[in-house]
């Protein structure tokens, strides 16, 4: 059985980036364990690597940048599904960024903008709320 791995998308400035940071770790030779790991980590990512824009279909998946509305007090929150790497070299320091695997991520993966959700949080709370949009991160 196969294994299919999803795109990562990146725009052509973050994957030079991640190329750079790996041909240094290469270029040191550096044989520590942390090095290796991260060495691993950028293969993959680089393997896995699509370039350009992530389709605007409005499903919230990596490479979105997301809002959503809190059901508790109606607060939004705007953030970056994915992972820093999706920034770049320069990043965006003004925007945040949720792991797919964090319990927010998780609940949001797939869904379409008006579509609800509900999450437990690590301390046991639940929070619902609401995608008020997705598009593709620039």
């Amino acid at each position: 059985m196969s294994v299919v791995e999803e795109p990562i998308w990146l725009t052509q400035d973050a994957l030079r980036h991640l190329e750079q940071e790996l041909d240094a770790i290469v270029r040191e030779g550096a044989d520590d364990d942390q090095a290796q790991a991260r060495a691993i980590e950028l293969r993959a990512i680089i393997r896995r690597a699509q370039v350009g824009a992530r389709p605007d279909d409005g499903i919230v998946e990596p490479g979105m940048r997301v809002t959503v509305e809190f059901a508790s007090d109606g607060s939004r929150d705007t953030f970056l599904l994915g992972s820093r790497a999706l920034l770049g070299a320069d990043g965006d320091g003004e925007i945040a960024v949720y792991s797919p695997e964090s319990p927010l991520g998780q609940a949001i993966a797939g869904l379409l903008p008006g579509d609800r959700f509900e999450y437990l949080t690590p301390n046991g709370a639940t929070v619902a709320g609401a995608i008020v949009t997705a598009v593709p991160h620039a």
